[in-house]
């Protein structure tokens, strides 16, 4: 066991997409829309933990190599009942950047969590997946 060997691999452009889903009662949608969640605006915080997320992966993913990464962006869909968060991270690295994107939807989504929780204690975070990745020898993969 240990971290992947990448020493021989060639750096390349590499991206990759996240998703994940917070289903939340209608009423609190509308509240995060309006800003009035009483700890402040919770879409800006979940963008904000995101992106520190997905640059602190390596420190929290035993093995996960540290890879500077030249562009993280995080979106919300609010739908009724629901919000869909899209984290794509974007690099040129030896190894791609697919648990960036997936830390970063994972964090942004118990943002959300841990700000409405005081309103709706049935808070469901899931599906969170990799949407697409590019790069690398690979290719690109997509579900």
């Amino acid at each position: 066991m240990g971290m992947v060997d990448v020493s021989e691999k060639e750096a390349s452009r590499r991206e990759a997409l996240a998703q994940g889903r917070v289903r939340l009662k209608p009423e609190i949608i509308t509240l995060i829309r309006k800003s009035k969640i009483p700890k402040g605006d919770v879409l800006e915080m979940a963008r904000f933990a995101g992106i520190l997320a997905a640059k602190k992966t390596p420190e929290i993913i035993p093995l996960c190599h540290p890879l500077l990464v030249d562009f993280i962006d995080i979106e919300f869909l609010l739908k009724e009942g629901e919000i869909i968060i899209l984290s794509r991270v974007r690099g040129i690295a030896k190894t791609g950047f697919e648990m960036e994107a997936l830390s970063a939807t994972c964090v942004a989504a118990l943002t959300i969590y841990d700000m409405c929780k005081p309103l709706d204690k049935g808070i469901v975070i899931s599906e969170i997946k990799l949407i697409k990745k590019s790069g690398g020898k690979s290719g690109v993969w997509q579900r």
